[in-house]
C-alpha cells in the first residue's frame, strides 16, 4: 500500500499543486483497498472532510490508473476522546505532544499555517512605482525590532504582489532569527482552524498557539467578513498580539473600510497601523518582471532564444494580473524548451491565443464615464457637458485619464466622446490627474478603486 500510495502522491502533487498536497493529502496514509473502497488513516476529521469534498475525484483517479479498483474513499480518524467506564462520563484524552509548552507547539505543528513558497523572496520581487511603498514597508517589518506601525495592512487587486511580499517578509524574518515563530496562513484557514478547535473542544490550544507567535500573517482577511464567531476570535487574537508587541501583517483586496460585513471594531483595529496600496502595474513594471523572469530561466537553460519585441508585446497586452503574465511567459518557456524553437512574436501570438483573447476584453469609454459618474455622484450628462465646476471637472478629468490608460483610443477619439473636446484638453486632463495623484493619496486610492472595478 505504501508503494502504491507513494506513486499516486507523486502525481497528485503535480495535479493539485504543492501547497494543497502538503496541507491536505500528504498527512493521509493509505491502509488498504477492498470492495472498491480505499481506506486511509487521517490525523483529523477536518482534514478527511476537506479531502472528501475537494480532492476525492483526484485521488480515486490516480489510484484507478495504478490498477486499483476504487470507487470511493473512507477515512479512519484517530479518536481524541475516550469513555470513562468508572463514571460513565466522557473525559478528554490529550496526546502527549499537547502537554508540551504552547510556544514549542507552533514548531511541532507545521500544518497549523500554510507553507511558504521558496520562490517568493525580496530578491526576486521587482520594485516599481506602483509597489515601492509596499516593498519598503515590508522590508522594514522583516527587519524586526520596533517598527512604528502595527499592523501592516497590504491591499490591492489580484496578482499585484501581496502574497509575494508576505512570504518574503516571513523568509527574511526567519533568516534573521531562525528561532522566531512566524505563522502565515489565509483568513480562510484561520476560520477552518477555529471551527476545528470548536468541534474538537481544543479551543484553548487554538488560542495558545495563535497568541504565542512573534509574527502573525493573515492573507485575504476579507474572507472572514460576515462570519461573526470567527471575527470575534480574530479580534481577541489581534488584541492579544498587539498588547504583547508582536507584529501583525494583513492583506486584503480592498481597504478595511471597504470590506462589507466586517465589524467596525475590527475595521478600526486594522486601520490603526500602516495601510499600503499595491497599485495596478505599469507597463515599465510589467516589462521589468518579464525581464527578471527571463534572466532567471536563462540560468537554467542557456540556449533560450527569445526574439525582439516579445517581452514588450506581452507587457502591453497582458495588463491586469501579474500571475497571468508570469504564467504566459512560463508557457512560452515550456514551448521553446520542448520544441527547441525560438520564441518569436508569431510563436507568442499563436501559443497564447486564449490568454490574449481573455485580456482583449474591451473596457469602453462609456463604461468608464458611467462608473466615474456613479462613484462621484454626478450626472452622466455632466461628463460630456460644458460645466466647469470643480465637483464636475475633476471627475471628468479622472474619466479622461482612465480612458487613456484602459482603452486603446487615441486622444482625438477620447475628446469626441467627451462632448467634442479638443485632444489638447484631454492631454491636459490626463497630465493634471497624473500630477495630483502623486501628491493626493485620496485621489490615488479613488483611481485605484475605479480601475479595479472596471477591470473586474
Amino acid at each position: 500500500m505504501d508503494e502504491i500510495w507513494g506513486q499516486a502522491c507523486i502525481k497528485l502533487e503535480r495535479s493539485v499543486g504543492p501547497n494543497n498536497f502538503n496541507h491536505w493529502i500528504k498527512p493521509l496514509r493509505l491502509t488498504g483497498v477492498e470492495d472498491g473502497i480505499a481506506r486511509f488513516n487521517s490525523p483529523t476529521r477536518f482534514i478527511s472532510d476537506w479531502v472528501s469534498r475537494h480532492f476525492a475525484d483526484d485521488i480515486i483517479g490516480e489510484l484507478s490508473r495504478s490498477g486499483q479498483q476504487v470507487e470511493r474513499l473512507r477515512f479512519d480518524v484517530a479518536s481524541r476522546s475516550q469513555d470513562s467506564s468508572d463514571s460513565g462520563q466522557k473525559t478528554r484524552s490529550r496526546p502527549a505532544k499537547a502537554a508540551a509548552p504552547v510556544a514549542d507547539a507552533v514548531h511541532d505543528r507545521p500544518e497549523l499555517g500554510a507553507p511558504l513558497d521558496p520562490r517568493y523572496t525580496f530578491g526576486n520581487f521587482v520594485v516599481g512605482k506602483p509597489n515601492e511603498l509596499a516593498h519598503a514597508a515590508a522590508r522594514r517589518v522583516s527587519e524586526g525590532g520596533p517598527v512604528g506601525f502595527n499592523p501592516l495592512f497590504l491591499y490591492g487587486g489580484v496578482g499585484l504582489g501581496k502574497t509575494h511580499l508576505m512570504h518574503a517578509i516571513a523568509h527574511a524574518y526567519q533568516q534573521r532569527d531562525p528561532s522566531a515563530r512566524v505563522l502565515y496562513l489565509s483568513a480562510e484557514q484561520f476560520m477552518y482552524r477555529f471551527v476545528q478547535a470548536l468541534r474538537e473542544s481544543t479551543i484553548m490550544d487554538f488560542k495558545g498557539m495563535f497568541r504565542n507567535v512573534n509574527m502573525l500573517m493573515v492573507d485575504d482577511v476579507q474572507f472572514i467578513a460576515g462570519k461573526e464567531s470567527t471575527q470575534e476570535e480574530f479580534f481577541h487574537t489581534f488584541n492579544a498580539l498587539v498588547d504583547q508587541g508582536k507584529q501583525i501583517v494583513i492583506s486584503a483586496d480592498r481597504t478595511p473600510a471597504e470590506i462589507k460585513g466586517l465589524e467596525e471594531r475590527i475595521k478600526s483595529r486594522l486601520s490603526c497601523g500602516l495601510i499600503v496600496d499595491l497599485h495596478p502595474t505599469t507597463y515599465e513594471l510589467r516589462l521589468g518582471i518579464l525581464q527578471s523572469k527571463t534572466e532567471a530561466f536563462r540560468q537554467q537553460q542557456a540556449d533560450l532564444r527569445i526574439g525582439n519585441g516579445v517581452l514588450e508585446f506581452l507587457a502591453s497586452r497582458i495588463t491586469t494580473n501579474v500571475r497571468v503574465l508570469e504564467g504566459a511567459l512560463q508557457r512560452l518557456f515550456a514551448h521553446a524548451s520542448l520544441l527547441q524553437r525560438e520564441i518569436t512574436l508569431e510563436v507568442a501570438q499563436e501559443c497564447l491565443t486564449d490568454i490574449l483573447r481573455t485580456n482583449d476584453r474591451k473596457i469602453s469609454i462609456d463604461d468608464i464615464q458611467r462608473k466615474v459618474a456613479e462613484h462621484y455622484n454626478i450626472r452622466l450628462a455632466d461628463m460630456i457637458g460644458p460645466k466647469r465646476a470643480r465637483n464636475v471637472a475633476r471627475p471628468r478629468q479622472i474619466a479622461m485619464y482612465l480612458s487613456k490608460q484602459l482603452t486603446n483610443r487615441s486622444l482625438p477619439e477620447i475628446g469626441r466622446r467627451f462632448g467634442g473636446r479638443d485632444h489638447t484638453t484631454i492631454m491636459h486632463g490626463v497630465r493634471k490627474i497624473e500630477e495630483l495623484s502623486d501628491a493626493d493619496t485620496g485621489l490615488s486610492e479613488d483611481i485605484a478603486l475605479l480601475r479595479r472595478q472596471l477591470e473586474a
